[in-house]
């Protein structure tokens, strides 16, 4: 145990529990490690727990130099803290780092934080700040950088700003801010946070791509414009639409470089070529490009077919084809079963993603995550689904199903509505453009949205369909399902919490918030002369660690 721990690292008292879980196959290594480094266990310890090493950290002698050009749409920048695309985010990484970073292992660790520690019950949280971080203007970074983003991120008046949910046990009900004494600078090293109630996902919420890290100077809108920042590179081109380029920054000593090694590349071009999967893998073909940020269907083959790495990542990523349950005919839970009724998850995964994934149930809890709990199977019954949406009035109505243009989600939505249809119900399809779509995403009727993976299960369902949250696009407000959420929010132990997460999804499932038809797996493909840019489960763009060879 002692050779495990750094100096001055505390063991968690539930961290020898779950290595104990671990040995006796009842934990996957990926949950400990989600678990433990949550706790603050750095990664090495938690491995050294199960009798293992950590993956080696990016070869030293990578290649140094060069440009990157990676295909991937480009949009406008705007406050950090309402982002609600990972692409918005990847750019932005280049100069706004994370107070904790999550790898592909399912570990977390410590950026610009050095490390933390929790109290047994998950109430109290202490940050230790990495030493010796400069901002790119100057300023030392300090606990009250931190203390100031962390009192940003829970201010829940601002318009769209996700963070506010994530930070929810540190907010005044009443005033939808940083509650009196939950945030405190102990020094400038140090912040104490106390919550009002336990809350297991607090660190990761800080690794999720809207908990970017500000100067105390910037006061909202597009961070690019005055780019002051702790990372390695600078925006020195933002055409929205068209490219967005990072330049490594020859003024600034990057705090990274002796903990994590890199950067390596002198430069990163975004390039944007809308949402044709065919307009990618002939920009490959051309040499035009290096690598595309995320591909999809039979493009991943023919990417492959021009000889390019294909790197794969099993996630909790998936879409949701939800109801707004704020919108009629959508209030009526007898229609929302009754729709769910007639679609089969198995043929909307085959014929909507390629069976490139695993099938969903409708409770946006993935198999992988550490509370799964499994129910009895879905039952789809078309005459069902037609008798009962004729007993709700709406044998006449017709619905409407709402989707973006990109490949995959309309096939999705297409395989949706057609057992629909199928079922004798009348349905039409709406496929809009991203500039269109994406402008009043939560608040269509009845559309499908995309949702990365986050590590715990507690976590995307307090995001997505707690009541009042900025990205509760279904509209749901369920006391019942509220209480058990914050019930399970505070249990650690997964296998306890596992109990509770059950009549949660049994809630999603009754009351028909979505028809939720698979996880996906996630893919890029990549020139083989790119190194260290892997898919990584929450897509996230980690530029530090790529390279390219000659």
């Amino acid at each position: 145990m002692k050779d495990t721990l750094n100096s001055g690292e505390m063991l968690h008292p539930a961290a020898a529990m779950y290595a104990q879980e671990v040995r006796d196959g009842r934990l996957s290594r990926r949950e400990f490690l989600v678990r433990t480094t949550a706790l603050g266990l750095s990664a090495v310890a938690a491995y050294g727990l199960i009798g293992l090493d950590a993956p080696a950290m990016a070869e030293a002698h990578a290649t140094m130099g060069g440009t990157l050009r990676m295909a991937m749409e480009t949009k406008a920048l705007k406050d950090p803290r309402t982002f609600d695309w990972s692409e918005l985010a990847n750019f932005a990484r280049g100069w706004l780092e994370y107070l904790v970073e999550y790898n592909a292992d399912g570990s977390l660790r410590g950026m610009l934080l050095d490390s933390w520690t929790v109290n047994d019950n998950a109430t109290e949280y202490t940050l230790n700040v990495r030493q010796g971080i400069t901002w790119t203007n100057g300023d030392a970074f300090t606990a009250a950088d931190v203390a100031f983003n962390i009192t940003r991120w829970c201010d829940g008046n601002v318009e769209g700003n996700s963070m506010a949910g994530r930070m929810a046990a540190l907010v005044d009900a009443a005033t939808k801010m940083a509650r009196d004494g939950a945030i405190t600078v102990v020094d400038d090293a140090t912040v104490k946070l106390t919550l009002l109630a336990p809350d297991i996902t607090v660190i990761v919420g800080m690794a999720d791509y809207p908990a970017a890290v500000v100067h105390q100077t910037y006061d909202g809108g597009d961070p690019s414009v005055n780019p002051i920042g702790t990372g390695p590179y600078l925006p020195t081109a933002n055409d929205v639409g068209i490219k967005q380029v990072l330049t490594k920054n020859a003024d600034h000593v990057w705090w990274g470089t002796a903990v994590y090694g890199g950067p390596y590349l002198d430069s990163i071009e975004y390039i944007d070529f809308g949402t044709d999967p065919a307009a990618v893998v002939a920009a490959a073909g051309s040499g035009e490009i290096d690598a595309c940020h995320q591909s999809t269907g039979e493009f991943i083959d023919q990417l492959a077919g021009l000889g390019w790495t294909t790197s794969e990542a099993v996630t909790a990523a998936t879409i949701v084809v939800r109801f707004n349950q704020t919108q009629e005919p959508y209030t009526d839970v007898a229609v929302r079963r009754a729709l769910i009724k007639a679609v089969d998850n198995k043929i909307v995964l085959e014929l909507g993603y390629s069976n490139r994934g695993t099938v969903a149930e409708n409770h946006h809890v993935c198999p992988i995550h550490p509370e799964y709990a499994a129910l009895a199977p879905l039952v789809v019954d078309a005459a069902a689904a037609k008798a009962e949406i004729e007993a709700a009035g709406h044998s006449a109505t017709e619905f409407e199903l709402i989707s973006i243009d990109d490949a995959w989600q309309a096939a999705t939505c297409d395989a949706v509505a057609a057992q629909i249809r199928d079922a004798g119900i009348n349905i039409k399809r709406t496929v809009l453009p991203g500039s269109t779509f994406w402008n009043d995403w939560t608040k269509y009727p009845f559309s499908a949205t995309e949702w990365n993976m986050r590590p715990l299960g507690v976590q995307i369902l307090a995001l997505a369909y707690r009541t009042g949250e900025a990205w509760n696009e279904a509209g749901m407000s369920n006391a019942e399902f509220d209480t058990l959420l914050a019930e399970a929010l505070s249990i650690a132990d997964a296998e306890t919490r596992r109990a509770v997460m059950a009549k949660i999804e049994a809630i999603m499932q009754d009351t028909g918030v979505m028809v939720q038809p698979y996880w996906r797996s996630i893919y890029r493909n990549f020139d083989p002369k790119v190194q260290g840019a892997d898919m990584h489960p929450t897509f996230e763009h980690h530029h530090y660690n790529w390279s390219i060879s000659a």
